[in-house]
């Protein structure tokens, strides 16, 4: 590795969104850059290179991995991004459909996190950083398992943080707050919806969209896990815009009952 690179860098999820951006950012930044995708895809004009990998299969993350390492001899970052959403009321979702929610959102985090931290342990060097959510701290009406998905990324990342930070790895967490992404990319619904939510998931889909328009760019997230890469003593996260800024402030230092009483005036549900 010469001086003037910072390190090889694997992302995944970065054929759109946060994850291409991140992955573009950190390419600018001066890191050789593996970006994942589910589908083969072209290498960026940019000089991100792009591979194959489904988190949910171990094979496919080992293979990944192992693919990577042979190219590049090592890996300096890892950034935990791929994920899919889920609207709808939490009992509309069966157990298969939570389930497959999970094995993307949080046990494609620790397939991912288990592959390189042997590697990592070895140069005495890395840093993971795991895309959260503002919602890993906040309720979200009719967004409960992917909620659940991030609260779980929350304590799994502090917690191993703790663990590998005396082999020379951090984990740390991004966590941004609503983003100006596709908004039916990575969104399912729920497969058993119920009659009596029917309308007050269309205003919260309704409302999905709205905020979702004066989002946040994705390059303002990236710019953000550029930061947390490079932090000599990183936090242990990373709050992206202001209004998740403000919504981390409010829960952690506001009555409860204040904080219940303005989120369901955001998500426009009776008081």
């Amino acid at each position: 590795m010469s001086k003037t690179e910072r390190g090889v860098a694997l992302v995944t999820g970065a054929s759109s969104g946060i994850g291409m951006a991140a992955a573009r950012a950190l390419r600018r930044n001066g890191y050789r850059v593996f970006g994942t995708s589910r589908k083969p895809m072209a290498n960026t004009d940019d000089g991100v290179t792009m591979l194959v990998c489904d988190v949910t299969d171990d094979e496919s993350v080992q293979k990944f991995v192992d693919d990577v390492v042979s190219r590049a001899g090592r890996i300096d970052l890892l950034v935990n991004n791929a994920g899919i959403g889920l609207l709808g009321g939490a009992e509309e979702s069966s157990a298969a459909q939570a389930k497959t929610l999970f094995d993307v959102n949080v046990f494609g985090v620790m397939r991912l996190t288990n592959a390189i931290l042997p590697i990592m342990r070895r140069q005495r060097k890395g840093r993971i950083i795991n895309m959260s959510s503002i919602l890993g701290l906040i309720p979200a009406p009719f967004n409960a398992l992917y909620a659940s998905t991030k609260h779980a990324i929350e304590g799994y990342s502090e917690s191993l943080d703790h663990e590998v930070r005396t082999q020379g790895i951090r984990v740390v967490l991004v966590e941004p707050g609503v983003t100006r992404t596709s908004f039916e990319e990575n969104l399912t619904r729920a497969d058993q919806p119920l009659a009596v939510y029917d309308s007050v998931r269309a205003d919260a889909e309704k409302l999905m969209r709205e905020i979702v328009e004066t989002g946040d760019a994705p390059e303002i997230v990236a710019n953000m896990v550029v930061k947390s890469a490079n932090a000599a003593s990183p936090k242990r996260r990373y709050t992206v815009g202001k209004a998740a800024g403000l919504v981390r402030f409010l829960r952690r230092f506001m009555p409860e009952s204040f904080v219940d009483k303005n989120l369901r005036k955001f998500n426009r549900l009776p008081a």
